[in-house]
């Protein structure tokens, strides 16, 4: 999607493993600063200097970077947009994480912004990402009682198989940064991913 010097913006298929990319880029200096899921598709970014690495993690760990997503979710919002906070927990042996209405040991607060479209059975939602922890999007959302459509492992298994869809459908769509000193020519420019959440043809 972009590239100069300093930084590289990919746009990556769903199905498509992260370390992966990151290898086939490698031989252009590029190296990643954040990672997607393997079926989430959509932007990365990549440092393709020790400069823009350092600056570019540092905007990541200091929240100055704006990370919109796209969904497909099931069932209709009672309210068409809402900040919701809940506390996220790694279970790292079942390589899955679990989320509560309360903080306890050993859970991080996660925040998540999002604005429905529609009233079906299937809407499409724009998340924003307050906070960066594994599978934010898909547990939160599952917590709230709209699965992302195609989850397999938060998601709703009789309607996933109703609409026959076998990955998520979720879209890192847009992307900007605010990292300042080498990368301060890119402050607030936005990157938009050329993939929207969509049911399959089929």
């Amino acid at each position: 999607m972009y590239e100069d010097e300093n930084v590289l913006v990919a746009d990556k298929f769903a199905g498509v493993n992260a370390e992966a990319l990151a290898r086939a880029l490698a031989e252009r200096g590029a190296r990643p600063v954040h990672r997607l899921d393997r079926n989430t598709c959509g932007l990365m970014a990549f440092a393709r200097t020790d400069a823009a690495e350092r600056a570019l993690l540092a905007a990541f760990r200091a929240r100055r970077v704006h990370k919109e997503y796209e969904a497909l979710c099931f069932f209709p919002f009672a309210e068409r947009h809402a900040v919701c906070t809940a506390y996220l927990q790694k279970d790292a042996r079942a390589a899955r994480v679990r989320v509560f209405a309360e903080a306890g040991r050993g859970r991080e607060k996660i925040v998540t912004e999002y604005t429905a479209e529609g009233a079906g059975e299937v809407v499409r939602v724009h998340i924003l990402l307050h906070s960066g922890k594994t599978h934010q999007i898909r547990a939160h959302m599952a917590f709230l009682g709209h699965p992302v459509v195609g989850d397999e492992k938060y998601g709703n298994e009789a309607l996933n198989k109703k609409y026959r869809v076998r990955r998520q459908i979720l879209v890192a769509k847009r992307l900007s940064f605010f990292a300042g000193g080498p990368l301060a020519y890119l402050d607030g420019r936005e990157f938009v991913s050329s993939f929207s959440a969509a049911l399959p043809k089929d």
